[in-house]
């Protein structure tokens, strides 16, 4: 069990309305500390998990993910699989064709989306053009079964599709393996229908730690800082008419920005976005509202994210590195 299925187990624990029926995890001396640890039971296997419970969290390695979510499904359990929801478009599509037939709930944990600085930043969004994103970390053993793509960049693809409900018409991507097998940062660049771009970054050997996403649109530009939960929103003052035509330097410069440009800060607040998460699987488990983030979701990210892996994959090739 990593340190996302701990957060998972200690949000569930602390979930008003909810009783955490207890973790699993296929290493036993680390299931029994997770669960001395966080005061919840620790099962045996799956099996004891799944009987115990209405709906199950899968935080294993991706690579498993279809293995264990198709166990809860066919046991009626409702599933929340974290993201990305399956190592590839095929596994997804049963895992989201049994959870349909069993009439049990299939949400993905794309937790970015009930990130602090994306709630509070809800009422100025309208229709994005550009989309920049930078979300950085230090190296860590963890999640090396997957590139950085499907590891990281994968929550900007979300939000990405989230912000922009609209065909990306083309991929163009590099990346590069620095102290892995695989890659380890990567840029890409989406062009989608109607005119819209993205360019997105990310990386898991940085120094340090940068979660930013930054939206241009026609009425003004968003500033978020994803790790602190805030930013700012800039826009044209009201009343305020810019000529056509530049005037002469009146060495105004930056100095008169503020004069004609608004800054409006945005803080946000209220639960983590893991607990936000679990609360929104909870409701959808009873029946009082739909999951946010919903099977076809994660597969619309993870086939985007895919799309960016072939393209990186291609131009190593190319370019002949190993």
């Amino acid at each position: 069990m990593g340190t996302l299925g701990r957060h998972h187990a200690r949000a569930a624990r602390d979930l008003e309305g909810a009783t955490c029926s207890g973790v699993f995890d296929a290493d036993p001396l680390r299931c029994q500390e997770v669960g001395r640890r966080l005061g919840v039971p620790a099962r045996s296997s799956l099996e004891e998990l799944l009987a115990a419970s209405d709906g199950v969290v899968v935080a294993v390695p991706t690579s498993a993910h279809e293995r264990v979510a198709r166990a809860a499904i066919g046991a009626g359990r409702h599933v929340l699989v974290e993201k990305p929801i399956a190592p590839d478009v095929a596994a997804a599509d049963r895992i989201i064709a049994e959870a349909d037939a069993a009439g049990v709930v299939l949400q993905v944990g794309h937790s970015e989306r009930y990130n602090r600085a994306i709630r509070a930043a809800r009422p100025y969004l309208e229709r994005p053009l550009f989309v920049e994103s930078h979300r950085l970390a230090p190296f860590a053993p963890r999640s090396l079964d997957v590139p950085v793509v499907l590891d990281l960049m994968i929550h900007d693809v979300d939000l990405l599709c989230a912000l922009v409900e609209a065909p990306v018409n083309s991929v163009a991507a590099v990346g590069v393996a620095v102290l892995t097998g695989q890659v380890d940062i990567a840029n890409a660049r989406l062009e989608i229908e109607g005119g819209a771009v993205a360019n997105l970054t990310a990386s898991r050997v940085s120094m340090s730690r940068v979660r930013k996403l930054r939206i241009w649109q026609r009425s003004g530009y968003l500033s978020l800082d994803l790790a602190d939960g805030g930013g700012e929103f800039l826009r044209l003052r009201d009343g305020v008419s810019l000529p056509a035509a530049p005037p002469q330097d009146d060495g105004a410069g930056v100095e008169g920005l503020p004069s004609v440009v608004e800054r409006i800060p945005i803080s946000g607040s209220g639960e983590e976005p893991l607990a936000a998460q679990l609360e929104s699987f909870r409701r959808a488990m009873l029946g009082e509202a739909l999951p946010p983030v919903t099977g076809p979701d994660g597969r619309r990210a993870l086939q985007l994210s895919l799309a960016i892996q072939k393209r990186i994959e291609e131009n190593v090739a190319h370019s002949g590195q190993t």
